[in-house]
């Protein structure tokens, strides 16, 4: 990326069922759905939304190798986007653990997310 216009950042937890995947598509969707960027087009070459470049670094603290990278960038609504993962995040007990959930134990992921946008 040439240029970081700006840089979003968020959260996301799932609190059953140990899934890397849904932890990092809501700390996304944290990152990304309540902001709105009017004038990002002005400030991209040629003034084109499809210049825009996204990257989404995420926190993960279990299961990288369980993270379905499609997703993440299914949850990036505009731009070119790429995933770069690294140690970190939470693995925490949610002080239960439910077979209907999926659990494996009673551990729940919190993944944190920083989306650069820029070109």
């Amino acid at each position: 990326m040439e240029q970081i216009l700006f840089i979003q950042t968020g959260s996301g937890i799932d609190v059953h069922g140990q899934d890397v995947t849904k932890a990092s598509v809501r700390a996304v969707e944290d990152a990304v759905l309540t902001n709105s960027m009017p004038g990002i087009e002005k400030s991209l070459p040629g003034e084109d939304i499809d210049n825009m470049k996204v990257n989404v670094r995420l926190a993960v603290p279990l299961d990288r190798d369980k993270l379905d990278n499609e997703q993440v960038k299914d949850a990036v609504p505009y731009g070119s986007v790429t995933v770069d993962v690294t140690d970190g995040g939470m693995a925490t007990s949610s002080g239960i653990m439910l077979d209907k959930e999926n659990d494996e134990n009673d551990l729940m992921y919190i993944v944190n997310a920083a989306i650069e946008v820029g070109y």
